[in-house]
């Protein structure tokens, strides 16, 4: 390995597995490159997918560009911590295992140097070098080489690649992204309602329900940690009868006083938005009545009311 080369996922998702030996035969579409996710997603039956989590075969999952360090190798395996995925799991990022030819070395890539495109679409296509297309998910940040009438050029872990300049943003810089409010947080989640919960999910494929609250927020500028229990331990405490838009809420067994096992964003008038679990899609519910009132231990806020600029 070279020290002053970057690993950057190249593949449009990349999924993060709980250990080398974690994925299954039914697996092979997940970790191939390229990775097809949709087609591996139409293979799982509500059993295999369920498995995914109580076998704890998978922990996330990162997207086209993204960085991690490779901290151990084992056969066609690596060992990484995401530095875009906070986790107490590990200060450094969150830890996992993806197969190697998932991740490329890279020199000169200028993520954190250069302006970026972020992609707003749900999915958009990129047209590589070798004029291979491929489908990246929303939210996807890659480096801007140029901007033309209709499309935007930009760096990509094998070359340069060309994005229809309608799916993009363009931001000066990764941490000069704009900044939504609350409402903004709810609209950016409202888009997916109706897509299936997948464990780990992270990318418009499928969200799990700190995925969701995750992706919702670094929509507007807001990075914050990746799972429930991190995403409680920060941000600024809400009082339950304070809530607004776009705060995110807890939810624990045992009537709220046992363990954190879920998080949602509230979405004004009682209601609750959410991806809740295997087999069901994301949604909009009344909290009144329902088990996730009596669970309900906790709100945080993530955003500030005035948010900033627009997004371009």
């Amino acid at each position: 390995m070279e020290a002053n080369n970057k690993w950057l996922v190249n593949v449009p998702v990349a999924t993060l597995w709980t250990s080398y030996d974690s994925p299954r035969g039914i697996d092979q579409q997940a970790i191939n490159k390229p990775a097809d996710i949709e087609g591996w997603l139409s293979t799982l039956t509500y059993e295999t997918s369920l498995d995914l989590c109580n076998s704890n075969l998978v922990q996330s999952q990162l997207l086209y560009g993204e960085e991690v360090i490779v901290i151990e190798e084992k056969e066609d395996w690596v060992h990484v911590l995401v530095q875009s995925q906070a986790s107490s799991k590990n200060k450094q990022g969150y830890p996992g295992w993806i197969p190697s030819r998932q991740l490329r070395q890279r020199e000169g890539w200028s993520i954190n140097k250069s302006r970026v495109a972020v992609i707003r679409a749900k999915k958009a296509k990129i047209l590589l070098d070798n004029k291979q297309e491929l489908l990246l998910s929303y939210l996807t940040i890659l480096p801007v080489i140029a901007e033309e009438q209709a499309s935007v050029i930009v760096q990509t872990p094998e070359g340069t690649g060309i994005l229809n300049s309608g799916d993009v943003s363009i931001c000066e810089s990764i941490s000069e992204q704009p900044k939504g409010n609350g409402a903004d947080i709810v609209q950016a989640a409202e888009q997916f309602l109706g897509l299936p919960y997948l464990w780990g999910g992270m990318s418009s494929y499928g969200y799990d329900c700190s995925g969701l609250s995750y992706a919702a927020c670094k929509a507007n500028g807001y990075i914050i940690p990746r799972d429930a229990h991190d995403q409680a331990a920060a941000g600024e405490k809400v009082d339950i009868t304070q809530l607004l838009p776009g705060d995110l809420l807890f939810f624990a067994y045992e009537e709220g006083k046992g363990s954190l096992h879920h998080v949602g964003i509230y979405y004004g008038e009682g209601k609750l938005l959410h991806s809740p679990n295997t087999g069901k899609m994301i949604e909009i519910i009344d909290l009144k009545g329902t088990v996730y009132e009596k669970e309900l231990c906790a709100a945080r806020r993530y955003w500030n009311e005035w948010g900033n600029n627009d997004v371009k």
